[in-house]
Parts: C-alpha cells; sequence; structure tokens
C-alpha cells in the first residue's frame, strides 16, 4: 500500500489530504491515480466504499491545476445517478480544493427555481468541475445554459446505476456535446455487458482497474430468516424487541413498501422516517439530516440509499425483501459495519425470494446462517432448499438415490393423509352422533 506522498499530486491536493488525515491509499486509489495524472482513459470497477471519489478527484485536481485551461468553460463534468452522490462528491471536492483556485458547482433536479437560478447562472460564468445528474443536465443542455464544447474530462461514477436507472439515451445525447479528444473516467461497481458495451463506445484504449468487488466486510455478522411473507413484519418486531433499533436501515423494494413500514412501524411507536424517490430534495435533506443527527433512529428506504451515503455509525441492516440483484445485497449491508466497526445484516426470505437468495450466495461463495424463528412463527415446508448455494437438495443427494427417497416421501406423504382423512372423518361421525343425541334430548324435554 502506497502513500499519496509517493505519487506526483499537487502539493495544493496533498496539503488538504494531510490537513484531512489521509496518507495510505486503497487499493483502487493507488491503481487509478498514476494512469489518470498520465491522461490515459480509465476503467475502475470497484464497489461503493473503496475510496474511488477521491480515486478520480485527486488527480482531476491535479491536472487541472497543472495544465492550462479556460476559466469560462466547464473543464470537467462529473455525471452521478442520484443528487445524494452528487451533494456527496461536492463535499469531496470542497475538501479536496480547499487550497486550490478551483470553483465546481453541483447540479441535480428536486429543486426549487432558485436554485436553478442559481445554477444557470455558476454554468454560464464557467465551472471548472461540474457535478450533474443526467436529467438535470439535460433540462440545461437544451435551454442553452451549459456549453460542454470545451469541456476535456468526463467522469462517469457509479455508471451501472445509471443504466438500471434508465440514463442510458441522456448519457449518450451528453456525451455527443463533448469535444472528440478528452480524458474519460467511468467507475462502476459491476462490468455487466451494457457497461461494456457503453465504455467501448465512449472510451478510448482505457486502463482497467478491476479491484475485489462484491464481497462484504469481515466484520458484518449477515443472518437469513427463511419464512413466509406474512409473516415477516412479525419476525420484524421481534428483531425490534429483541434489539431495539438505533442506527438501523430497513430496506424494501419499492417506494410503496417504504410508505406502508414507515407508517405502520411509526404506528407502533418507533422512531422512524421513511426515504424515497417520491420526497423533494428538501425533505430528503431533513431526513439524512435528522438520521444523521441521531433524531431518527430508524430509517426505512428503498435503494436510494444503498450507495451514496456516507454514514460510518449504521449499527444494523435490515433487508425487508431480499434484492434481486446480487450487488445491491453487497451495497445494501455495507452501509454497516465501515470504519472498522462491527455491525449486523438480517435479511427476510419468503418463498419469492429463495432465487435471489440463490444468486446472493453464489455470490458471495458461501451460505449465509440461517436464523431461528421467533417462537409460534412456522417454517415453510422447503426449508432446506437453498441450503447449498444454486443447488436444489435432489441435486445435491444426486443420482438415482435421491429419486428414490423422493417417491417414499411422496407415498409417506400420501399415506399420512389418507390416515388423517379416515381419522377426521371419524371424528366427524362421532360429533354428529353426539349432536343427534342432544337433539333428540331437547325434543323429548319438549314433548314434557
Amino acid at each position: 500500500m502506497s502513500s499519496f506522498y509517493d505519487l506526483p499530486l499537487s502539493d495544493d491536493v496533498l496539503d488538504a489530504i494531510y490537513d484531512m488525515h489521509f496518507e495510505n491509499c486503497t487499493p483502487i486509489q493507488e491503481k487509478c491515480i498514476p494512469p489518470l495524472l498520465a491522461g490515459r482513459d480509465v476503467i475502475g470497477i470497484a464497489q461503493t466504499g473503496t475510496g474511488k471519489t477521491a480515486a478520480y478527484l485527486l488527480p482531476i485536481l491535479t491536472l487541472l491545476q497543472q495544465e492550462p485551461h479556460p476559466h469560462d468553460a466547464v473543464n470537467c463534468l462529473i455525471m452521478a445517478p442520484t443528487r445524494e452522490l452528487a451533494r456527496q462528491i461536492d463535499q469531496a471536492l470542497q475538501g479536496f480544493s480547499y487550497y486550490m483556485d478551483i470553483n465546481g458547482v453541483a447540479i441535480y433536479g428536486g429543486n426549487d427555481g432558485q436554485r436553478y437560478e442559481q445554477e444557470r447562472r455558476a454554468l454560464a460564468q464557467g465551472a471548472d468541475i461540474v457535478i450533474a445528474t443526467p436529467g438535470r443536465l439535460i433540462s440545461h443542455i437544451s435551454l442553452g445554459n451549459c456549453d460542454l464544447s470545451r469541456t476535456t474530462h468526463l467522469i462517469l461514477d457509479e455508471a451501472d446505476r445509471m443504466l438500471d436507472m434508465g440514463f442510458s439515451d441522456d448519457i449518450l445525447q451528453i456525451v455527443k456535446c463533448l469535444p472528440r479528444e478528452r480524458q474519460t473516467i467511468l467507475f462502476s461497481a459491476t462490468m455487466p455487458k451494457e457497461i461494456t458495451a457503453l465504455a467501448h463506445s465512449i472510451l478510448q484504449n482505457p486502463v482497467e482497474v478491476k479491484i475485489a468487488v462484491s464481497k462484504p466486510a469481515e466484520n458484518i455478522q449477515q443472518g437469513i430468516y427463511l419464512c413466509h411473507e406474512v409473516d415477516k413484519m412479525k419476525i420484524l418486531l421481534h428483531v425490534f424487541q429483541q434489539t431495539p433499533p438505533q442506527r438501523v436501515i430497513l430496506f424494501a423494494k419499492s417506494k410503496q413498501d417504504v410508505k406502508f413500514l414507515a407508517s405502520q412501524l411509526a404506528h407502533k411507536g418507533y422512531n422512524c422516517h421513511a426515504m424515497h424517490s417520491d420526497l423533494d430534495q428538501k425533505e430528503r435533506d431533513e431526513v439524512m439530516n435528522a438520521f444523521k443527527a441521531r433524531q431518527i433512529d430508524l430509517l426505512v428506504a428503498t435503494d436510494i440509499v444503498s450507495r451514496g451515503i456516507d454514514i460510518d455509525d449504521i449499527t444494523m441492516v435490515i433487508n425487508y425483501d431480499a434484492p434481486r440483484d446480487p450487488e445491491d445485497y453487497v451495497h445494501r449491508i455495507g452501509r454497516t459495519a465501515r470504519a472498522g466497526r462491527q455491525g449486523q445484516a438480517i435479511t427476510f426470505v419468503s418463498e419469492r425470494d429463495r432465487p435471489a437468495l440463490r444468486s446472493i450466495e453464489r455470490l458471495l461463495e458461501k451460505k449465509v446462517p440461517r436464523l431461528t424463528l421467533p417462537e409460534g412463527i412456522e417454517a415453510p415446508a422447503d426449508t432446506g432448499a437453498s441450503d447449498k448455494p444454486g443447488r436444489s437438495r435432489s441435486n445435491h443427494r444426486g443420482g438415482k438415490g435421491g429419486h428414490r427417497s423422493s417417491k417414499n416421501n411422496k407415498s409417506k406423504h400420501n399415506a399420512d393423509k389418507k390416515r388423517e382423512a379416515s381419522a377426521q372423518e371419524s371424528k366427524n361421525t362421532a360429533q354428529r352422533a353426539e349432536k343427534q343425541k342432544k337433539t333428540a334430548e331437547k325434543l323429548g324435554q319438549s314433548d314434557k
């Protein structure tokens, strides 16, 4: 692991790093900074929390200081999928450029007209670095507020997330506004074929840097509740009875589920709040600031919080639904056990979540420990179906013996059902006879 001071970074950048008590590079920083300083295009594959923001900001700030560039132009464009990540990048930029004459502006949706006008004026005056969400940037470009014809550096942060959110066409439209001769940097947590195709279309002879992706920190205590869908709320309340929520994030698959869960939990007296895309920027900021300030114990959220949110002291992450994308599972539970702390991650897996669980365990290359259901909650009949990641029980047993065992079990099950039906019929006959006897006695008393 090398030191930042071993790299040819600007003295002003190094002074800012010193003030922020940074000394050693993370692996992504160590491998990306040298080729970026050399002007190469770079593809960086690394999950959130690995230090990728500094991996591109530090060399870009150094290049902008060392190389002549116009002060009335957008010299570097950084694109991010969400306003939360854009704000986080902007905050990092302010810290790293503290001793430099570099101006930056963050533009993103969800603001009022006054904020939009501030963005327009900043773009008109020229900004060394613009941090933008695709939709908002397209709006400014279409109104003639943003000129990218002299932009020399383009950075796509969390490119996979941008494509997942449907920004592919917007990205290509924005790229057409930039000069062909530029430095392009693409960071992504995963490298699906769509990202590969995008990279080939907008990067030139890139250096590819891959850091161990999709492995949660060892200090995250993971656990799975195999359960019925209708029992998830009961299990959740049991978890909170055992460990009252403090600094907890509860993830759900949709904003409708988030609203419902937050309402139910608030009704039961828990100090919680919902975080989803229907909130405007002011409301999001209020919720996140309250959560960071410990005024909210429990944050119920969609995947909008799974990336780009920098809170170090989350104690527990709960997946109310197993995420369909195993990478999202890693990003979600990666919110806890940060900065060397311990953390807990619990996932509820119903029958419909089983395929997602198999994908998660294939990615992790291990079985996530099963947790014991609370007393009175019935386990699904096929609890053992996911004992081996990605394999069914019959395949695990293998050979013809497994099939014979399956047939024997089926025969035994049918026989048991017949015995139960016979016993029930006998019971029903006895009950009918008793009822008839009581009726006859009542009729006899009535005749008297």
